[in-house]
């Protein structure tokens, strides 16, 4: 039996994925979920998939990670993010954000 990584492990995990996203991806859109059902949720990440990336977290913990993200680059571009993350989840893209589109009332 495997053994469960400790809250510690977890948010050294969720930060490491965290940079790595901002890194990586030319552009982060930051949506706000509430009011969101879970069909919904799976039917936007099914259309993202491919050059997309969702991350959902806590808002304290994504603001903290992005806090240490630019103080350990020296990228102070990237504190521009914090007062956005109020909200539940961030798309990572390398798409146009043109390419986002409503269909049928659902955003795919």
């Amino acid at each position: 039996m495997a053994v469960k990584p400790t809250k510690a492990e977890k948010k050294q995990n969720y930060d490491a994925k965290l940079c790595q996203l901002i890194d990586e991806y030319t552009q982060i859109l930051v949506v706000n979920a509430d009011n969101v059902g879970s069909n919904q949720l799976q039917n936007i990440r099914q259309g993202l998939r491919g050059d997309s990336v969702v991350l959902m977290g806590k808002n304290t913990m994504m603001k903290r990670s992005v806090r240490m993200h630019a103080e350990k680059t020296g990228n102070n571009a990237f504190l521009n993010l914090i007062p956005l993350l109020v909200v539940g989840f961030t798309f990572f893209t390398h798409s146009l954000m043109t390419e986002f589109r409503f269909n049928n009332g659902f955003f795919v």
